[in-house]
């Protein structure tokens, strides 16, 4: 849900930006038919659902999302219209009943009036009374097709496939390898000891995977057989490949076993691949892998628990020369993505299964796996992990890198000093050394923020002496401290003037602007101008809004995708 605050900060971007740029999962911007009031509410009606549908959000009426400016983006809402009649028109069309919450903005654009539509979280399906619905994923409204509501039922809890009692219970269809296996594993996480203490059916029995008197498929994805998962667990299984190209393999494993079993074979099966570098710290020797284990243990552990088990096909792990690629079938359900894992609240394709891992402290409920994983990299100096959901199965691909060893002995020794570096720092320090700048919006992206509260990071790390700021209003830009930046540049090279880039591109675009100018042809677009420095739509936005103030003879572009920057001076 977004405040007002933040609201406000977003309006302030149209000026650069269509609305349609600044949507995501949570927030929509919808033009209101000022011709038509019977349109509008149906089109109300048909957001609130797909809102209701996609997890709650926050729906902006009155704002043209194609429309560049704040005076022609924001043409507001008409002030007649009764927001009271709107809730009533919500509640009575749709089932089961949704019940927004109302805001207004005043502005001093169009009618001077937006209204804001809160949609909070609850139970859906939500369909209209005519029984017509849809949902909201990423930035758009998708028709709730039969799959879609199979998918809202698994992410409500209602079908839980590893809940299902399916055989009665007996400890022959226990493995007493993948019982000993998960007691060990268990104990090192050091989890409750009144749970260790009891027996393997009184164990599985008090962690809620025993219904009447069966076992369920949680039960036995934990500790079962590899007999007992065929029978009873049919789409369970995985298989391991070296691969020595893009269609051929050295070693192969595939196995069907309780998932304890599974992660630790997989573990070793990669153990060879994974070596240990070490670095001196003072006197002492620090080892690191390629990967660190806490990330494989992370990774392998979601692979598991988010697997869909009624598609056949196995959890894959592939090993390249160049990275390490992790995939079980089932996309991302609950409304979260690779753009917004990092922070979404959690949501569990198997409850039970995962409920169960929980209460041993196997997984973590809070959404803190994705950040030790993202942070066991970055400490490291290495990419985080690439996130792909490619049809019906999430892939999660970790790329091989060397230890940055100044990079690491960085972080370690903030620590020290009680400066504990979180993920976004991390992401954006990682991104600097490797990059000129950045600008908030594209921190934000990185981070998977929203503006307001990357700002406030972003000028948390500028207080601790990371980085520093430069450019004024929307020319706004960051950068490493130029200390800082010595000491974490690992190329060999004395440090670069980081501005040198972009006084090259103000005086490679002028050049082309006087040149043009001289053989009377037309300016210069700002996709021209992105050609011409390989900056983005807002790099080359801002580098223009300079070059303009440090030569008046460059006329305004105007608006449109026509709109071409001219140079009027004496070229």
């Amino acid at each position: 849900m977004r405040t007002l605050q933040e609201i406000t900060e977003l309006l302030n971007e149209l000026e650069r930006r269509i609305a349609d740029e600044l949507e995501d999962q949570d927030l929509d911007f919808k033009q209101w038919d000022t011709k038509s009031m019977d349109k509008s509410v149906k089109m109300l009606v048909r957001t609130a659902v797909c809102m209701a549908n996609g997890g709650g959000g926050t729906v902006v009426f009155g704002v043209a999302d194609k429309s560049l400016g704040r005076a022609t983006a924001l043409q507001g809402v008409p002030l007649e219209v009764d927001v009271n009649l709107l809730k009533k028109a919500v509640y009575d069309q749709t089932d089961p009943k949704i019940m927004p919450v109302y805001e207004e903005m005043r502005i001093p654009e169009g009618t001077g009036r937006l209204l804001i539509m809160q949609i909070y979280p609850g139970l859906p399906p939500y369909t209209d009374t005519s029984g017509t619905g849809s949902i909201r994923i990423g930035k758009d409204c998708q028709p709730l097709t039969g799959t879609l509501r199979r998918k809202i039922s698994v992410e409500t809890g209602e079908t839980d496939f590893s809940a299902v009692p399916v055989a009665p219970v007996s400890s022959e269809l226990l493995s007493p390898t993948a019982v000993d296996t998960l007691r060990r594993q268990v104990k090192a996480e050091r989890a409750p000891e009144d749970l260790l203490k009891l027996s393997d059916k009184e164990l599985l029995t008090a962690l809620g995977l025993v219904k009447n008197r069966q076992w369920t498929r949680a039960a036995l994805l934990l500790a079962g057989t590899e007999d007992a998962l065929r029978e009873y667990v049919p789409g369970y299984n995985w298989t391991f490949l070296q691969m020595m190209s893009d269609t051929g393999y050295g070693i192969r494993e595939d196995r069907v076993s309780a998932l304890p079993v599974s992660v630790r074979r997989i573990e070793e099966l990669l153990l060879p691949f994974n070596p240990i570098t070490t670095i001196e710290q003072g006197m002492f020797h620090l080892e690191y892998r390629t990967w660190p284990e806490i990330a494989l243990r992370e990774a392998l552990m979601n692979a598991f628990c988010h697997a869909d088990f009624r598609i056949a096909g196995p959890v894959m792990v592939k090993y390249y020369n160049d990275r390490l690629e992790i995939s079980n079938n089932g996309g991302f359900i609950g409304g979260i993505n690779p753009a917004n894992i990092l922070h979404h609240q959690p949501v569990a394709r198997n409850p039970l299964l995962v409920e169960a891992l929980t209460r041993l402290r196997l997984v973590n409920r809070s959404n803190l796996g994705m950040s030790r994983m993202f942070s066991s990299l970055l400490r490291e100096g290495k990419e985080p992990p690439v996130i792909q959901e490619i049809g019906d199965s999430v892939t999660l691909s970790f790329m091989k890198r060397e230890l940055a060893g100044a990079f690491r002995m960085f972080v370690a020794e903030e620590n020290e000093l009680g400066h504990d570096l979180n993920v976004d720092n991390l992401l954006v320090l990682q991104y600097l050394v490797k990059h000129i700048e950045i600008e908030t919006h594209a921190a934000a992206s990185l981070c998977q923020r929203n503006e307001v509260q990357m700002r406030e990071s972003l000028a948390g790390m500028e207080k601790a002496g990371y980085i520093e700021h430069g450019g004024t209003g929307r020319g706004f830009y960051w950068v490493l401290r130029p200390e800082l930046y010595r000491r974490l540049s690992e190329d060999g090279h004395p440090e670069r003037d980081r501005r040198i880039d972009w006084e090259a591109a103000k005086t490679r675009v002028l050049s082309v602007l006087m040149e043009r100018a001289r053989r009377g042809e037309n300016g210069l677009s700002n996709q021209e101008i992105r050609q011409i420095t390989r900056f983005d739509r807002n790099q080359a936005f801002r580098l223009m809004m300079e070059l303009r103030s440090e030569n008046p003879q460059i006329k305004s572009p105007g608006k449109g995708k026509l709109a071409k920057y001219e140079y009027a001076g004496n070229p």
